[in-house]
């Protein structure tokens, strides 16, 4: 038996960002050119170590995100993704980071700064798929916070988000491949959305088509949670559902 005080392990703190938004009917997240070591010239989240000791730690991811990637944090509601602290994720030291996650639609153009070289929308089916090379194990955190979403979509109305204020079904349906990474059989998926009371309501007016009858637009209905859930269909070239 030893009489030696015990000494706790040194270990650091960070935070990290998975930023999300649909572009061009893709889905993207938001990446920095790390400018300095370790992964120089590497993509990664934004993200960084808390300042001091006293520092909250949503407001340092706060923090992080408007001086690397020069967003408007008080248009984001972050949420807690995951605590990532795999000893060997970062070649500096032992470190656990926490990491936070946000959707939301028509975000702008980011602005590198303070210890990035770089910043911008990429899609995050290239990151799923290996062909980026990100820094430390980022892609597993995206992994991650693509699959919250997709989840989200299924059991929330936060699709009607991303669609203007009156949309076609075919519209919201665009929505869920985008993040579910998949193709709907258009005629379950109109079936499913009409099931679920509340989702979506007629606008009363039609958008004219180039062919066949005009399209009837919808609103965003007064539900926020899906009651039968819009369930995810197995993946495929094509879901069928």
């Amino acid at each position: 038996m030893t009489d030696d005080p015990w000494v706790p392990p040194v270990v650091l703190l960070a935070v990290d960002l998975v930023i999300l938004t649909l572009r061009e009917s893709r889905l993207h997240v938001l990446l920095i050119e790390r400018g300095i070591d370790p992964y120089k010239g590497n993509l990664a989240l934004p993200g960084g170590f808390l300042r001091h000791a006293e520092e909250d730690i949503t407001a340092a991811a706060h923090r992080e995100l408007s001086e690397e990637a020069d967003l408007d944090v008080e248009t984001l509601r972050l949420e807690q993704l995951g605590v990532y602290g795999d000893p060997g994720r970062d070649p500096r030291g032992r470190v656990v980071s926490v990491a936070y996650l946000a959707i939301a639609p028509r975000l702008p153009e980011p602005t590198a700064g303070t210890d990035a070289a770089d910043a911008g929308w990429q899609p995050t089916d290239r990151v799923l798929s290996g062909d980026l090379d990100l820094a430390f194990d980022h892609q597993r955190i995206i992994a991650d916070g693509v699959e919250r979403a997709r989840t989200k979509l299924e059991h929330s109305a936060l699709g009607t988000a991303f669609c203007r204020p009156t949309f076609t079904i075919t519209d919201l349906q665009g929505v869920y491949e985008a993040v579910w990474g998949i193709t709907l059989d258009p005629r379950n998926f109109y079936r499913k959305v009409q099931k679920t009371e509340g989702f979506i309501v007629p606008a009363g007016t039609s958008r004219k088509a180039a062919t066949g009858r005009p399209a009837r637009l919808f609103r965003a209905g007064p539900c926020t949670a899906l009651y039968p859930p819009m369930v995810r269909p197995a993946e495929g070239p094509s879901a069928k559902e």
